[in-house]
């Protein structure tokens, strides 16, 4: 579904990613892991085709960027970031805000058809949030706020889900119902999800692949178990570190 085939990135002279071979199967969940600074997000923007890379080839949903429309292929993905939850407006109703992924809209300024509003408040009932409906969206939590951005992604029932340092900013107790919904919506939804992180304590069991990114070169991509060992996370982080797994879960800490 996703192939990312000798990819390299330069900006301004600065060399972002090098080199960069990822292949993403039908069925299988990937993480991006890095420390700040590794090429995550601008490895995410490339397959949104946001970005071109400089050299190398993307291929996303079956559709080689170059040769296509991506303005097309993006209406087959959802995409969640800081960023665009920085660009909602706060004043406008919860569901107004879930609404505007049918249209890529950033807020209405026309009547909503009744049919977009009857699916969004459906949406936001399988993330618990339909009592919060006719909120403004700048009264709510920042984790409900993640929550509508994730119901607001769902609206064209993407085939790829593609989420950006999603608990950042976020609490425990806030953090752990964000990533058992997010598990949730994968299944339910049959979509195939990229979810980048900083933190490995976030790769939920739904996760099955992993790629870890160094200086913008990859260390390694595959199953999460081959992928997730002392020694490829040392390499990668710079500094010894010992990962143990508990309930599918895994755990780091520095030695």
């Amino acid at each position: 579904m996703v192939s990312l085939e000798r990819i390299r990135f330069v900006r301004e002279q600065r060399i972002i990613l090098d080199d960069v071979n990822i292949r993403m199967e039908p069925g299988e969940h990937w993480v991006i892991l890095g420390r700040n600074g590794s090429g995550k997000t601008t490895l995410l923007e490339l397959i949104t085709g946001y970005q071109f890379p400089t050299s190398g080839k993307v291929e996303v949903l079956g559709n080689r960027y170059g040769e296509v429309d991506v303005r097309e292929v993006r209406k087959h993905i959802g995409y969640i970031s800081q960023s665009l939850i920085e660009r909602l407006a706060l004043k406008d109703p919860v569901l107004e805000v879930v609404a505007t992924g049918e249209y890529a809209f950033l807020r209405f300024y026309q009547t909503i058809e009744p049919a977009v509003l009857e699916k969004a408040e459906g949406l936001l009932r399988q993330v618990g949030l339909h009592h919060l409906k006719d909120q403004p969206l700048g009264t709510l939590s920042q984790g409900e706020r993640k929550k509508v951005i994730l119901a607001r992604a769902l609206m064209l029932a993407p085939e790829l889900l593609i989420m950006d340092e999603m608990c950042a900013g976020l609490d425990l107790f806030e953090r752990e119902k964000l990533l058992k919904d997010i598990e949730r919506i994968g299944e339910e939804h049959h979509c195939m999800m990229v979810y980048v992180t900083h933190h490995m304590e976030e790769i939920m069991p739904a996760f099955t692949h992993v790629a870890l990114l160094e200086e913008g070169k990859l260390v390694a991509a595959g199953p999460k178990a081959e992928v997730l060992t002392d020694a490829l996370l040392t390499r990668a982080y710079g500094i010894p570190v010992e990962i143990e797994w508990s309930r599918g879960r895994p755990w780091v800490r520095a030695i």
